[in-house]
């Protein structure tokens, strides 16, 4: 944290000094990113890149604008500085716009671990040789990726606020395929790499592909399912906004007037807990306030929502610390969603279904009914069917069109939280579920 504060402070005191705004506000980020990636069982790219980016705030009254740019040297930044100041004294007043906030309070959270960032190319290619023998020895196909990086995060503004934030994180991913129609894929990302176990991963991966050969194609219809934590995590994804406050006073969310409200069944509780020991993130938004512990949805009710400065000021409300970088017209989201769950095993889950879907993942997500946030999207990379508590065949992927507000009050079985990685989302901490009457429009050729 040390190099952040001392990098940062010298590119704050540059802007500050050459600002002529009421105020300024100004982000610092620098971010190494290296990456293996591997397809046809060999490893066929190796890359790295490392990017600084600063933006700079400035404020005239209710008056705001924002520019960005990757040059550091002083001149650069002064140019920049009077560019910003010089955009926000043409703007428009936004009646909402707030004062910067002074100075707070951040909890400490550690996401930052030396290995991770130093993680060499030999490492990972390593690494990678694990799902390709997996892929080798089972007459499959693997591909995926092994990466890691280090990001710096920093804000700063002439009300004297500091906040900084260091995280690093690796993740891995192989998908494997046969050449019969059957594929089986794994993810896995966190700050700390050792925590990556790439050969259970390639090996849940492989297992998947070799069950997924010549699957069957079954109608479409409504089925019980039990979705892997993965699968949930990616429908959750399309709920975050729905949080946000500006949101639910602008009637655009699907909580509009629910507050209070039983939304889901009461086996359902929704936090978001940057604190959590499984979760990442910095403990701050891109205001500078610090994140607060909230508890949206409890045993189905919808107890809270997440505010930024002004979306608080208008509702009567506190912030939260869930606000993105000003401008922006989104509003806020819960980015670091824990999902409560149970104590139900996925292999108790199977176990209990008489028949059914097991669903490792979902993809190509869209939305249908923002209001009823009815979701379309498929299956892929491991379906199969249950039948007396057995999983059986593979089965044709389907096309989906649920409603995540039937699919919350249909959970019968929760297993324990865990951290996962999905497609459409960031990493969160969610359970595996069983929900029953999930919707499937159609099955595909594959």
């Amino acid at each position: 944290m040390k190099i952040l504060r001392e990098k940062s402070e010298h590119i704050f005191e540059t802007i500050l000094k050459a600002s002529q705004a009421d105020e300024t506000e100004i982000h610092f980020s620098q971010t190494a990113y290296s990456l293996t990636r591997f397809a046809n069982n060999e490893i066929h790219q190796n890359m790295g890149d490392e990017d600084v980016e600063i933006s700079i705030r400035s404020c005239f009254g209710k008056k705001t604008a924002r520019v960005t740019t990757n040059k550091t040297d002083p001149e650069s930044l002064k140019k920049m500085t009077q560019l910003s100041n010089h955009l926000a004294s043409l703007n428009h007043e936004d009646p909402h716009l707030l004062p910067m906030p002074k100075p707070q309070k951040y909890e400490g959270v550690h996401h930052a671990y030396e290995k991770t960032d130093h993680m060499k190319a030999e490492t990972r290619a390593h690494a990678v040789k694990v799902p390709i023998q997996i892929a080798q020895s089972k007459n499959l196909q693997s591909a995926g990726i092994f990466s890691n990086s280090f990001t710096r995060f920093a804000i700063g503004n002439s009300k004297g606020l500091r906040a900084y934030s260091e995280e690093t994180y690796a993740v891995f991913s192989t998908t494997m395929m046969s050449n019969s129609s059957g594929s089986g894929w794994a993810k896995f990302g966190h700050s700390d790499a050792s925590k990556i176990p790439v050969e259970t991963l390639a090996l849940e991966a492989s297992e998947k592909a070799v069950l997924s050969k010549n699957p069957i194609e079954l109608p479409a219809g409504t089925y019980t399912v039990i979705l892997e934590p993965s699968a949930v995590l990616d429908l959750l994804e399309f709920m975050l906004m729905d949080f946000g406050g500006l949101s639910v006073l602008e009637q655009r969310s699907a909580f509009t007037e629910k507050r209070g409200q039983k939304i889901f069944g009461s086996n359902i509780t929704l936090h978001d807990n940057v604190y959590h020991p499984l979760q990442s993130g910095a403990p701050f938004d891109g205001e500078g306030i610090p994140k607060q512990k909230i508890t949206l949805v409890e045993k189905g009710i919808l107890k809270n929502l997440v505010y930024s400065q002004s979306s608080a000021h208008r509702a009567n409300a506190k912030p939260t610390g869930h606000g993105f970088a000003i401008p922006n017209d989104g509003g806020e989201a819960p980015l670091n969603i824990v999902m409560e769950g149970g104590n139900t095993s996925l292999k108790q889950m199977i176990e209990n279904t008489n028949q059914g879907l097991l669903i490792t993942r979902f993809w190509y997500i869209r939305e249908v009914d923002p209001m009823q946030k009815i979701l379309t999207g498929m299956t892929r990379d491991g379906t199969f069917l249950i039948e007396d508590g057995k999983m059986r065949d593979a089965v044709k992927n389907f096309r989906f069109n649920e409603s995540l507000f039937h699919l919350f009050n249909n959970v019968e079985e929760l297993g324990e939280p865990v951290r996962a990685s999905g497609e459409e989302g960031i990493d969160r901490v969610v359970p595996a579920l069983k929900a029953k009457d999930f919707h499937f429009t159609s099955s595909t050729k594959y």
